[in-house]
């Protein structure tokens, strides 16, 4: 098993996709040997996962399983972790692997905490046997992203030179050129491409850096330079210029969501000179509907509300609500309103609840078998993760509009397709900024980027049915990203969709995996 060191792992993306990829044996031919994330709930996600992966595949014990559907019957954040620990405690050498393997803490200039990393990843490359390993990790991105640029702009006194975040890359560079890696995956967003630092392109620096590391953190120990190949996963190259060679467009290889990100590979030059091969785009693209359709359908929740009146009746009441409207009588796009009232009779004859973080639930299989494979877990015998949102009255209407919308034109309208009583009264709704502010995920086609925003509203990603007229679940969100329905997301449903929004699609991790398994293979057998 070739070990791996995922760092900012994040709830373990890149790791998922890296620890899937099996040989004809049914072993697997990656291993996490190390994962190491800062955030609380993503590293308790990650440990967890950690754990069921210390058992053979599809040998995880039942109580797994009973952990995730007894956890939606307790609201006490006490009660979680003593739940956790039984479960723990019945398989401690597994628990304790697990523990080894994810750490909780935060990369930096602490000089202790670097030396702790590095002794533990020399154990790691220095065990018996092995002969090659690897890194992969994606640094935070916020000072990079377009939106998180946009929004420091906003804050007084903010400089991209004075934010830590902008330097985080260097706590990867530095563990590379300590312990040399045969290779590495870094991952980060488009908007990175585009970010300047002291007035000089942050990826070029990025890119001169990663080829030469030892030199990029002014070590002047004696010995041979370390020099890396960086290549790029969709051309059959080493010697591109343009930093638009390194995006991998995902909904292209298989994953429902139209996310775009840098993607480099790093090759040690006295490792391997094999040119990698690249990642497969596939003929068709996977949809929205594809991966949702076979979800329990779910109704919203309505907000200001006590629990006691938050019924399924009192929500098809306020959504009743919207023929009264005005606009309703005197609306031009007459075929639209049809539609939306023939939607609210419908969903009054609805069962519809809010779901749980665990529902019991005969899954319908995919069509497709991969996907099949990939995302279902008959044991589960449900879904977790899968609770709705309560809205706002009014926001429920726009979602009704929108998602009518969208069922009829095929894509979500402008703000200013809204009827004007569905406008929200926001000083920025004509500013251009609020045009796309409700955006509707459309049946037909992959999802717009998930991001982590999606913990904050679920303006930008509202279910496509109408009848369910709410935004999307963190289960949906995941599926989008393609986790398995057996990855069970720990901490508030805030910091379920934060995890989900910041990660790495698993089954994009694991084509990248295969890329770099066939450049170990050519490479150890000359071919």
């Amino acid at each position: 098993m070739i070990p791996i060191i995922d760092i900012f792992a994040g709830p373990g993306g890149l790791g998922e996709g890296f620890s899937s990829l099996r040989c004809q044996n049914e072993l697997p031919v990656f291993g996490i040997a190390l994962s190491i994330e800062k955030d609380t709930y993503a590293h308790s996600t990650l440990e967890l996962r950690s754990f069921f992966r210390k058992f053979p595949c599809g040998k995880a014990p039942e109580e797994y399983y009973e952990y995730i559907r007894k956890k939606s019957l307790i609201n006490s954040p006490g009660e979680h972790r003593k739940l956790r620990s039984r479960l723990f405690e019945k398989y401690p050498d597994e628990a304790q692997q697990a523990h080894q393997e994810a750490w909780h803490m935060e990369l930096g200039n602490d000089k202790d905490l670097n030396i702790k990393i590095d002794n533990r990843i020399r154990e790691i490359i220095g065990a018996p046997g092995i002969k090659c390993w690897g890194m992969i990790g994606g640094p935070p991105c916020q000072a990079y992203s377009v939106i998180g640029r946009s929004r420091n702009k906003g804050i007084i006194g903010y400089s991209a030179e004075n934010d830590k975040r902008s330097y985080l890359y260097q706590q990867y560079l530095r563990l590379i050129a300590q312990h040399k890696p045969n290779f590495f995956i870094m991952e980060n967003v488009k908007g990175m491409l585009s970010a300047k630092l002291n007035g000089k392109s942050v990826f070029e620096k990025i890119l001169d850096d990663l080829k030469f590391p030892r030199k990029a953190i002014k070590d002047k120990r004696r010995g041979k330079t370390i020099e890396y190949q960086i290549y790029p996963l969709i051309y059959n190259s080493s010697n591109l210029t343009k930093p638009e060679d390194f995006i991998v467009e995902t909904e292209y290889y298989g994953i429902p969501q139209a996310r775009h990100r840098v993607v480099l590979l790093g090759i040690r030059k006295d490792f391997s000179t094999f040119l990698p091969a690249t990642l497969k785009k596939r003929k068709q693209v996977v949809t929205v509907k594809e991966v949702l359709g076979n979800l329990p359908e779910l109704r919203s929740g309505l907000s200001r509300e006590i629990k006691e009146n938050n019924t399924l009746g009192l929500w098809v009441a306020r959504l009743r609500e919207i023929v009264d409207l005005e606009w309703f009588e005197k609306g031009s796009d007459k075929e639209l309103i049809v539609s939306i009232k023939k939607t609210v009779e419908k969903i009054s004859q609805k069962s519809q609840t809010q779901g749980s973080e665990y529902m019991p639930y005969s899954t319908e299989f995919f069509a497709d078998k991969e996907m099949a494979a990939w995302y279902i877990d008959e044991r589960l015998k449900g879904v977790c993760n899968h609770t709705s949102r309560s809205h706002m009255v009014s926001d429920l209407h726009r979602y009704l509009f929108a998602s009518s919308f969208a069922e009829k034109y095929g894509r979500a309208p402008l703000i200013a397709e809204f009827p004007d009583e569905l406008i929200p009264a926001h000083k920025n709704v004509n500013t251009g900024y609020f045009n796309d502010r409700f955006r509707v995920q459309i049946a037909d086609k992959p999802s717009t980027t998930v991001t982590s925003h999606i913990s904050k509203d679920g303006h930008y990603f509202i279910h496509y049915d109408p009848l369910q007229c709410r935004s999307l679940t963190v289960r949906e969100a995941a599926r989008l990203q393609t986790f398995p329905d057996n990855y069970y997301f720990e901490g508030s449903r805030t910091q379920q969709y934060t995890q989900v929004g910041n990660a790495v699609p698993p089954f994009l991790a694991r084509q990248i995996a295969e890329v770099v398994h066939d450049l170990i293979k050519r490479t150890i057998t000359g071919i």
